[in-house]
């Protein structure tokens, strides 16, 4: 059977870290369903295509292959401003949510199982996950984190405003109408705002060992 790792939870908890960590730790395939539309977005760039054409956005996302996804531009504002315009196309939307499935079902590699992070997995992309974990924190502790991030990429950052993008943040992806951000009934919550990423990690293995 095929372990379904579902994380989700809001900006700055520490869900990728966690992710890429479990992943590697019990040899399953990790998919940041985050780079998604930046690597559809880009792969329009790259072949040439209009981003405001929704044929050449739907074939950039049926043309999408996991090893896509390691393209470190897609971490580039130009990655991130094509991201948004393929977006909003719904064609594109229920293409990429097919995309997760299969990941999930039938991961890369041969790997027996799969780790997704994200928005909504737990209660969208694979809503019978045998795991899900909503991992969280506190506004204030993640934009302490976000903080230190964006400093640490040499640029320059207000605390106040950090926060205050965070809560706004907050706000849109709670308050969305189609696919919230919101922890699934039976998902386990994960507070990080007082764990190191080690205490985190063993936690979230051993719930793992304990539902897959």
């Amino acid at each position: 059977m095929t372990i379904v790792v579902a994380i989700d939870g809001p900006a700055a908890a520490g869900k990728g870290t966690l992710a890429r960590r479990v992943a590697k730790d019990l040899n399953l395939a990790y998919l940041d369903t985050g780079l998604l539309y930046r690597a559809t977005g880009f792969a329009v760039i790259q072949a040439g295509g209009d981003l405001d054409d929704a044929n050449d956005a739907l074939k950039a996302a049926q043309n999408l292959t996991p090893t896509d996804l390691e393209n470190e531009k897609l971490r580039h504002d130009e990655a991130a401003q094509a991201a948004s315009k393929v977006a909003v196309v719904q064609p594109v939307r229920d293409e990429l949510l097919e995309f997760q499935r299969r990941f999930a079902s039938q991961p890369p590699a041969g790997k027996a199982g799969a780790v997704l992070d994200g928005r909504d997995i737990g209660t969208v992309v694979c809503p019978d996950a045998p795991v899900k974990l909503f991992v969280t924190a506190s506004c204030e502790v993640r934009a302490q984190r976000r903080l230190k991030e964006l400093q640490d990429r040499g640029l320059e950052a207000i605390y106040a405003q950090v926060l205050q993008d965070m809560k706004d943040r907050d706000a849109r992806d709670s308050q969305r109408a189609a696919a919230p951000l919101k922890a699934a009934d039976d998902a386990v919550i994960l507070d990080t705002s007082d764990l190191g990423i080690e205490e985190v990690i063993e936690q979230a293995k051993s719930i793992i060992s304990e539902k897959a």
